[in-house]
Formats: structure tokens, C-alpha cells, sequence
């Protein structure tokens, strides 16, 4: 899993636990990676055109750009580190760039040119300086909105620009990742007692990106200094605290639900130093999310591959490179047969665990009524 580099080197991969299986057999050939890596320069060829715009049809072309960065984010995933990566990313940076900073674009091409931006960077990039520069570019579309009292003052942020807000944060935290020790203790000090101000945002996805960010941020710091203090640590876990216990009615149901989770999570790992781990199962591998670290590279590449995370965990050797997968496994039709559950197996566990669902929500509502 990437973390805080040493030093200015800048690289990818490695992980606090084993993430599966090993294999020696390489699942793709030269000649297929040489086609995929032809088609996707021929579809980037036709990208620039469609994020370079001007105030004047910024408008009209607001949804082609989103579209164009969209594609540019899976092309990057496609091509992965190396030349024909770092070629694509490179000639599409000063767009995304120049999308991103103007404010008279559409905030959804604005919001799809910052994920684009982190992705492309955390996959392609090798210079430490493209990586200062897009952390800085992307800092400042957050940044602008912050308060001059410090942690306790709440920022005003158009609704319009709460994805927008919430894309950044969440590129630029994907991007701390793998940012060298020598620049994160200087984000440290500028960014950390300022961005507890967008956790009294009006999004509920702006909170949580910036409460996950918070908690990657301690993270980052301990892996510096195990005894990190941070001076206004009591502030900071009331505000965490009360967003975990949050029961206003004003708020719909599943957001209320989804920011007490997460806080709780986020508390936990500020008071305590450790993250909760979550278990990903793929085909006969399993992946554990064991530090805010790996939870936000997962995020970003789950959110640009959708429904198809799992299977590029299984076969896509930059995925499984990123979170310490080994090569490709590859099963034949007689150990496929045999790994799999009979129908009358599942059918029997699935109405097992109907039953004690059942029974358990029925003790539930038994001390409900006996309190009442």
C-alpha cells in the first residue's frame, strides 16, 4: 500500500498485509498490451479538443469535458506507469489544469478534471515535481473557502460547488499517499488546523470526504512521528463526536446512517491510531483495508472502474501491483469446479441466515415493546 514516502522517492505499491494468492504465470501477453496501449493514445488523441474551452462556450461544452476527463481517468488505469502513461499524462495535465482553475467552467467538468487529475497523477507520474504541482492545484480549489478564524469558523460553499469541493479533497488525499515525508510535514502544518472547517459543511459527502481526509492525515503524521500532537485535538474529537452520534431529523435517513458510520470510524482512528479493517473478497482472493490509506486508493479506482473493481483486482496487474496482489492467478476449469459452492449448499446456509436475522430483530422489537 502506498505511504508517506522518505526522502523525494516517489513510487507505488507494497502493503501492511498479504492481499492473496501468489502466482508466477503472467496472464497477458506483449502483443495485447501493445493494442490496448495503441487504442487508448488513438481515444486521448481526441480528448484536448474537448476539454479546451473558453468562457465564452464554456457552457455548452460542459458536458462533453465531463465525459472527456471521465474517459481520461479509465485511459490512465488502461495505459498504467511507464512511458505510454506518463506521455498521456503529461500532454493532458496543463488541461485538466487549466479546466480545473477556471471558475466560469461547469463545476461537473471541474469536478471530473480534479479526479482525473489525482488518478492520472498517482498512476503516471514519476517526477516529484508533477506531483508538488498537482497537489497544489488541487489544495486551491478547497482552500479558497476557508475561514479566517481557524477550525471553528464554517466556510460558505455554494451548493453547486459541494461535488466539486468534495472531488478535490478526495484527489488530493489520494495523491498524499504517496507523497514524500519531506512535503508531508509541511501539509501537516498548513492544511490540518483548517480543514476541520469543512466538517460543518451543508454536504453530507463533503463532510465525509473531509472527515476520511482528516483521518489520513493523523495517519500520515504517526507514520512520522509515532507520539504525534495535534494542539487542538479536543475541539476536534467533540466536532468528530458529535457528527458519529448525529440524530437531526432534517437530515434524510441513509445520510444520517452513512456520516455516523464513518465518523465513528474517523473518531476511532484519531483517538485511537487505528483504522478499522474491512475485508474485500474477490473470486478466491481476499483484500484487507487495513489504514485510511488504502481505503482512499480503493475509493478512487472503485469509483472510475464502478462494478468492474473486482474483476480488475483479479486480472489488472497495476490494481494488483498497487495493493500487494502478486501475478495473475490463473485456475483451470477442474479447480474452478471444485472451489465451487454447490446451489443446495448456498440455498441451506442462505435460509440458515434468514432464520437468525430474523430471530435476532425479533429479540430487538421484544425489548423495544418492553421498554415502551
Amino acid at each position: 500500500m502506498p505511504r508517506a514516502r522518505k526522502g523525494n522517492t516517489l513510487r507505488k505499491g507494497g502493503q501492511r498485509r498479504g492481499g492473496g494468492a501468489r502466482s508466477s504465470a503472467q496472464a497477458d501477453s506483449g502483443s495485447s498490451d501493445d493494442e490496448a496501449a495503441s487504442e487508448a493514445r488513438s481515444t486521448a488523441s481526441e480528448c484536448p479538443s474537448l476539454l479546451s474551452t473558453t468562457a465564452e462556450d464554456s457552457l455548452g461544452k460542459g458536458e462533453e469535458q465531463a465525459l472527456a476527463a471521465a474517459v481520461l481517468g479509465l485511459l490512465c488505469v488502461q495505459l498504467g506507469p511507464g512511458p505510454k502513461g506518463e506521455e498521456l499524462f503529461h500532454s493532458l495535465q496543463p488541461l485538466l489544469v487549466s479546466v480545473l482553475s477556471d471558475s466560469t467552467a461547469s463545476p461537473a467538468a471541474r469536478l471530473h478534471c480534479a479526479s482525473a487529475l489525482g488518478l492520472g497523477c498517482y498512476v503516471a507520474a514519476a517526477d516529484i515535481q508533477d506531483l508538488v504541482s498537482c497537489l497544489a492545484c488541487l489544495e486551491s480549489v478547497f482552500s479558497r473557502f476557508y475561514g479566517l478564524g481557524g477550525s471553528s469558523t464554517s466556510p460558505v460553499v455554494p451548493a453547486s460547488l459541494h461535488g466539486l469541493l468534495s472531488a478535490a479533497l478526495q484527489a488530493w488525499a489520494l495523491l498524499l499517499t504517496i507523497c514524500p515525508s519531506t512535503q508531508i510535514s509541511h501539509i501537516l502544518d498548513r492544511q490540518l488546523p483548517r480543514l476541520p472547517q469543512l466538517l460543518s459543511s451543508e454536504s453530507v459527502n463533503l463532510r465525509i470526504a473531509a472527515g476520511e481526509t482528516i483521518a489520513l492525515l493523523f495517519e500520515l503524521a504517526r507514520d512520522l512521528e509515532e507520539e504525534f500532537v495535534y494542539e487542538d485535538m479536543e475541539a476536534l474529537c467533540s466536532v468528530l463526536r458529535t457528527l458519529a452520534t448525529d440524530s437531526n431529523k432534517y437530515r434524510a435517513k441513509a445520510d444520517r446512517r452513512r456520516q455516523r458510520s464513518t465518523f465513528r470510524a474517523v473518531l476511532h482512528s484519531v483517538e485511537g491510531g487505528e483504522c478499522e479493517e474491512e475485508i474485500v473478497r474477490f473470486g478466491f482472493e481476499v483484500l484487507y483495508m487495513d489504514s485510511w490509506a488504502r481505503h482512499r486508493i480503493y475509493a478512487a479506482f472503485k469509483e472510475v472502474l464502478g462494478s468492474g473493481m473486482h474483476h480488475h483486482l483479479q486480472n489488472n496487474e497495476l490494481l494488483r501491483d498497487i495493493f500487494g496482489l502478486g501475478p495473475v492467478l490463473l485456475l483451470d476449469a477442474t479447480a474452478l469446479k471444485a472451489c465451487k459452492v454447490p446451489r443446495f449448499e448456498k440455498h441451506l446456509y442462505n435460509a440458515a441466515a434468514f432464520k437468525a436475522r430474523t430471530k435476532a430483530r425479533s429479540r430487538v422489537r421484544d425489548k423495544r415493546a418492553d421498554i415502551l
